[in-house]
């Protein structure tokens, strides 16, 4: 059963899937500097900042470089042995992690750098005005993170077998969640050097863009049943 509205004023911990080796980009892209700070470190802060309590970070590839890109944040970094093997393996890790005090967690991709505080404060609050076991963001025809669970669906998370253990979580209980849009423009992530270098010149180098693709626009909210969107992103973006 989802965690009744009393005790939906706990905690909701942040669980950012940040294992991948980034074959495509062929170097760590987690390293890569936008705005002044690191793909990795934008995102720990972005949980941080919305809210999230605590920040448990999976990494993998590269773990101890990125431990210590970490180091001045209040997060929880836990190392994901079996990276290689996928990202489903990242997100039963994480939520594996979370302490029982959370009520929820909300997860992350350390690539999506147009993911803002606010995003997440939004759905934080969307799922505590309500019942619901699944709060979902849409952009355009595509569901993709951030996307919160509450703790009634950890135990599905950590079974699910075969690719997309999230993605099938969001499909189960579709019906069940609540969505709220986001402008399309939030979902840019970074795969290849040359998603790198289109953001880079967007945004100017040296410029401020942190919150400049979501922030302009107010959240569209959908009822449980209402999810928009063709796409069931889990974590991983469909």
């Amino acid at each position: 059963m989802p965690s009744e509205p009393s005790e939906r004023n706990g905690a909701v911990a942040g669980v950012v899937l940040a294992a991948g080796s980034s074959t495509r980009m062929g170097q760590n892209k987690l390293f890569f500097e936008l705005d002044g700070a690191t793909l990795l470190r934008r995102v720990v802060r972005c949980a941080l900042d919305g809210g999230l309590d605590p920040v448990i970070v999976v990494v993998g590839h590269e773990a101890e470089r990125a431990r210590a890109e970490l180091a001045e944040l209040a997060c929880t970094p836990v190392d994901n042995p079996d990276h290689a093997l996928g990202i489903n393996r990242s997100l039963r890790t994480g939520i594996s992690h979370v302490p029982e005090c959370a009520t929820a967690a909300v997860v992350m991709l350390a690539d999506m750098p147009f993911v803002t505080s606010r995003m997440i404060e939004s759905l934080v609050a969307r799922y505590r005005e309500s019942t619901v076991p699944l709060v979902i963001s849409t952009y355009g025809a595509v569901n993709a993170p951030p996307m919160l669970y509450d703790r009634a669906l950890f135990s599905e998370l950590r079974q699910m077998k075969g690719e997309g253990c999230g993605r099938q979580v969001v499909r189960r209980h579709r019906d069940e969640a609540i969505s709220v849009s986001w402008p399309e423009a939030a979902l840019r992530d970074i795969d290849v050097p040359e998603d790198y270098a289109r953001i880079r010149a967007e945004l100017g180098v040296g410029d401020a863009g942190d919150d400049a693709a979501a922030d302009d626009a107010a959240p569209r909210i959908g009822g449980a049943g209402n999810g928009a969107g063709t796409d069931d992103a889990g974590p991983a973006r469909g």
